[in-house]
């Protein structure tokens, strides 16, 4: 199944729930183009409103029931309240930003549908199997989700009863066929302890990859709709696609294209013919069908239910007539449940969730693992009811946890499912090879005189360009012979000044400087700043015989090809490197090394160690993060002979923002990180709005603000669903205000409109038409087949991409992600919130003039709080040991699990504080005596020679010191947590549990089939 999970909020004067409602009964569903306005625009109309009611289930003790709510009952519930009596269910929360409903979409592949339409016997046995995903998804949000109580949250309160709203659709926007569903997850559950509140959000979001991965295993492997579809003469590929059908996705996509861009255009028309109105219903559902019969002969403009269905075979057929025809039965090939590999798919399970850990460090938790458990048996070819895979899914499990991964809370009782505490053996061991190579490769040389490079810098540079220390002590130690040097510094440090006056000094020594960089973008940048050739690091390491391919678990393996060996991708003899030619002594410089990933990095070193070259990383590792396992340049900054931190900023036009700027880098703790924001607050850079809804709009202000000055400006939000919506506003208002002409129209990603003016983001590197990934254009004009882009940049380079490449691989880019903007200098940058501690530093720090942080509070004081807080979000994990520490603090925030009250709890929790405090005893020896040991290991090792044997001895003897003060205070936080539960479960016990059997019976509700179903 391939769905997110939404938050709906309240936003402002609690116009989330109008929105939601008419969403219900009226919406257009845009689930297909993945950036629905969830609670900012009202849901348009693609059908009838139906029976003008919805259907709610309640799932109380893993038995569903159902009944009906119209729009009245419906708006209550989205409210929080009854939807019978309106009755407020628990505390009303008013804040804009408060969730109203967490909204999971059940999307089916695309040929599922195609399949319903052409053999429509398939209709019911696909509702069936929906309606089993659904029950599944429900019995398992009740079993695994929590309300939270006690001081801070940190009780776990299981639930009692939730309650789900499901919609249904059948076509997309463009009326295509699309098959799926919403389950509207009200945040209002009730408790074990029969008080209702609010669902605990950041679990939901956790338990969703368990979610979507039930149901692709269902959609894969379940016995019922498998033998339907092969009855339908139908099979599964290996993506779980229909295979005889799966080929005609995409060119009915690229049909859906046209009819999207017919619909704009009929929709820009109707607004220029009715200023200052919004289209109705009945208004966008005749431009819909409109767009649908446009430029088909003979076709009507009002299509019904059977004449659309018409059309859509009628598509079908002319791409490809023997898909639209019958098809005899086959066979379902039925695979033994003896005859699985259960290793593999366990080591398979892991590679999945190791994948899916790059923004945690590389640390996963246990519903990541049974989602990684679950996707590996649906792709295995198995065919069985879930009710017998349900012991194959908790084996492959276990055996995953036990032999394939270190676990950071070894030893701790009662770990909640959703924290990330473990981590796959080959990325440990990643993180452990690359430090010990560039402990090999760290030898000591000499840097080039700070006169020579000044002689140097005065040749090469411009008169108004001059070097501050630390650049000429950069650009010494490059040219130098120091094998590891790692250059640091925050944006605007004057990186391209040194590395150009590194250059020539090298030049004069003979020596080769070959620059590299971990995205073609960069490396392009590098090559126009610096004035050489520059390629992506990937590029010179395949030509140094590297490759890199998937195991059979789907992991990245690399491996290397040396002269003479057969290529195993194009079978011919790799006769060693051709175009990146390496000398010992050389220096490989990867430019914006903060980007580099371990496993590149690992390769890298490897490289540099068997030619004798020399590894200079340029970069600021607390940036944006690569797209695998982070840590790279952290650790080589850790083992390098030469280290220079760069601090002088130059991009600024304040330099007292410049020192400003440092601070927000890399704050020392929260005390630290709060003075810096109540800085940023008392200079004007700090922006506080009521809700999110206000947060974007007033970052399109801003972009209409600057642009009419002529400035550049660059937008930063957390998410790219964000910046869709703030790019899909800008877009309209510079329509409406005739800044855009829709009579030339084309079609993006997620079915984005692209019109000529239009700022766009390329994302996909294309060596024929020379455009790079995430680079950003001007949409110069748009013509048959073709669109013609400008650079932001410099108006002289000009590009060319096929409507084709467009619609895949361009999107709006008036605002964008931390990764989006990385590396671009603007005039003025606005960062939204929810980003990140590297998304706020490096949107920060995009303006030359002005940098203003968005920040959704009630006052100043929690802005700045907030602020603080974010400067401290999702800090970089290099070692082990800072794994093992993001791991306590993780468990110590989370709500933990109790018993029921009146069983035994107290005597219960008094044994576990008893527990606790015995093992913080234990630890506190521990280190005692770890720091007795060290001393006396270095009181000895001043008569020894060995010195590096004692280094080493020492540093071992830091780590073990730092793993147990980790525990240690992990093991107090929890003896205090204890403590605190142990008081609210005497409060609780003291309560009478009467109100969940005195709640009333529903009227009118009836349990579904199978009302009762299995559990993972």
């Amino acid at each position: 199944m391939r769905g997110g999970l939404e938050r709906w909020k309240r936003g402002v004067a609690s116009d989330g729930v109008r929105q939601a409602v008419g969403y219900a009964f009226e919406g257009v569903c845009d689930a297909a183009r993945g950036h629905r306005l969830v609670g900012v625009e009202q849901a348009v109309a693609y059908s009838d409103a139906g029976a003008g009611t919805v259907t709610r289930f309640i799932v109380t003790h893993d038995v569903i029931e159902q009944d009906l709510l119209d729009a009245l009952g419906l708006a209550r519930w989205v409210d929080g309240a009854d939807p019978g009596t309106g009755e407020s269910r628990g505390r009303v929360l008013t804040s804009p930003d408060a969730d109203l409903l967490l909204d999971a979409t059940m999307n089916m592949p695309k040929s599922y549908s195609l399949a319903v339409l052409l053999a429509p016997q398939l209709r019911e046995e696909l509702a069936a199997l929906l309606d089993r995903i659904r029950d599944r998804t429900l019995v398992l949000w009740q079993r695994e989700l929590n309300a939270r109580r006690g001081a801070g949250g940190v009780i776990r309160e299981p639930i009692a009863r939730l309650e789900v709203v499901e919609l249904r659709h059948e076509r997309s926007r463009a009326l295509d066929p699309h098959l799926h569903r919403h389950l509207w997850l009200g945040v209002k559950v009730l408790g074990e302890d029969g008080v209702w509140s609010n669902v605990d959000s950041r679990v939901a979001m956790k338990v969703h990859t368990v979610v979507n991965a039930e149901g692709d295993l269902a959609a894969r492997t379940d016995p019922a709709w498998v033998a339907a579809l092969a009855a339908c003469g139908f099979t599964l590929d290996a993506e779980g696609e229909i295979a005889e059908l799966a080929h005609l996705v995409r060119p009915l996509s690229r049909r859906s294209n046209q009819i999207e861009a017919n619909r704009a255009l009929r929709l820009a028309g109707w607004r220029r013919d009715h200023p200052g109105q919004h289209p109705g219903h009945r208004v966008l559902a005749t431009i819909d069908r409109w767009a649908w019969a446009q430029h088909r002969p003979g076709k009507p403009h009002a299509v019904d239910e059977e004449g659309w269905q018409d059309l859509i075979r009628t598509e079908v057929a002319a791409l490809d007539p023997s898909a639209a025809r019958g098809r005899s039965a086959v066979g379902v090939e039925r695979k033994r449940l003896g005859s699985l590999d259960r290793d593999l798919l366990a080591a398979t399970a892991i590679a999945d969730a190791d994948r899916r850990s790059a923004g945690s460090g590389g640390r996963f938790s246990r519903y990541d693992v049974r989602a990684g458990s679950l996707r590996a048996l649906a792709a295995s070819g198995i065919v069985a009811d879930r009710a017998l895979l349900e012991e194959v899914v908790e084996d492959v499990t276990e055996r995953a946890v036990e032999g394939h991964v270190i676990d950071f809370l070894d030893g701790e009782v009662r770990v909640p499912a959703h924290v990330k505490h473990l981590m796959s053996f080959p990325t440990a061991r990643d993180k452990r090879d690359l430090a010990d190579r560039f402990d090999r490769l760290n030898t000591r040389g000499r840097s080039i005189r700070a006169d020579t490079i000044g002689r140097i810098a005065t040749d090469v540079l411009s008169e108004d360009i001059s070097m501050d220390a630390g650049q000429v002590q950069a650009a010494a130690a490059i040219s130098g012979t120091t094998r590891l040097v790692t250059v640091t510094g925050p944006a605007g440090t004057g990186k391209t000044s040194l590395l150009l006056v590194a250059r020539h000094a090298l030049r004069a020594q003979r020596r080769r400087m070959i620059v590299v960089a971990p995205t073609r973008k960069a490396a392009t940048v590098a090559a126009r700043d610096i004035g050489t050739a520059a390629s992506s690091l990937h590029a010179l390491l395949v030509d140094h015989g590297f490759r890199f391919a998937q195991d059979p678990t789907g992991r990245t393996v690399w491996t290397r090809l040396r002269p003479g060996d057969t290529d195993p991708t194009t079978g011919a003899t790799y006769a060693g490197p051709r175009h990146y030619p390496i000398q010992p002594g050389d220096r490989i410089v990867i430019d914006e090394a903060g980007m580099v990933d371990l496993q590149t990095a690992n390769s890298l070193a490897e490289l540099a160690e068997g030619v004798g070259a020399g590894i200079a990383m340029i970069g600021d590792h607390l940036q944006a993060m690569p797209v695998g396992h982070s840590g790279a340049m952290a650790t080589m900054q850790r083992r390098s002979g030469t280290v220079v931190e760069l601090t002088a900023v130059h991009r600024f036009k304040d330099p007292d923002y410049a020192a400003l700027s440092l601070r927000v880098r890399d704050p020392a703790d929260h005390a630290d990180a709060l003075a810096v924001a109540q800085e940023l607050a008392d200079r004007g850079h700090v922006d506080t709005v009521a809700s999110e809804q206000e947060g974007r709009e007033r970052m399109v202000t801003a972009w209409f603000e600057h642009a009419g000055r002529g400035e550049r400006v660059a937008l930063v939000t957390a998410t790219n669903a964000e910046a869709q919506q703030i790019n899909d506003r800008i877009q309209q208002q510079r329509l409406d205000r005739g800044e855009l002409n829709p009579a030339r129209l084309a079609l993006g990603q997620h079915g984005q409109y692209l019109l000529v003016g239009d700022v766009v983001q390329t994302r996909r590197n294309d060596s024929d038409t020379g455009v790079d990934n995430r680079a950003t254009w001007t949409i110069a004009d748009i013509r048959q087949g073709r669109i013609e882009l400008t650079s932001v940049t410099d108006s002289g380079d000009r590009r060319t991409v096929t409507r084709d490449y467009a619609a895949e691989h361009v999107h709006l880019a008036y605002a964008s992600t931390v990764h989006g903007i990385q590396g671009e200098t603007v005039h003025a940058s606005y960062v939204g919130p929810g980003v990140d501690a590297a998304g706020l530093y490096v949107g920060m720090t995009r303006g030359r003039a002005a940098n203003t942080a968005i920040t959704v509070a009630r006052d100043p004081g929690e802005a700045t709080e907030r602020l603080a807080q974010t400067m401290l979000r999702g800090r970089l994990e290099v070692t082990l040991d800072d794994a093992l520490h993001a791991a306590n603090q993780e468990l110590i925030r989370a709500a933990r699990a109790t018993r029921s009250p009146g069983t035994g709890t107290q005597s219960s929790m008094a044994s576990q504080i008893a527990d606790a405090d015995k093992r913080c005893r234990a630890l506190e020896d521990a280190v005692r005596q770890g720091s007795v040991r060290a001393a006396a290991d270095d009181s000895t090792g001043h008569g020894r020679i060995d010195l590096e044997a004692l280094q080493e001895k020492q540093r071992e003897s830091a780590e073990r010191r730092a793993m147990l003060l980790a525990k240690l205070e992990a093991e107090r936080a929890r003896g205090e947590q204890l403590a605190i539960e142990a008081r609210h479960r005497l409060w609780v016990v003291a309560r009478t549990s009467a109100s969940i059997a005195a709640e009333p019976s529903l009227s009118n509700s009836t349990p579904t089939t199978g009302g009762s179903v299995d559990g993972p």
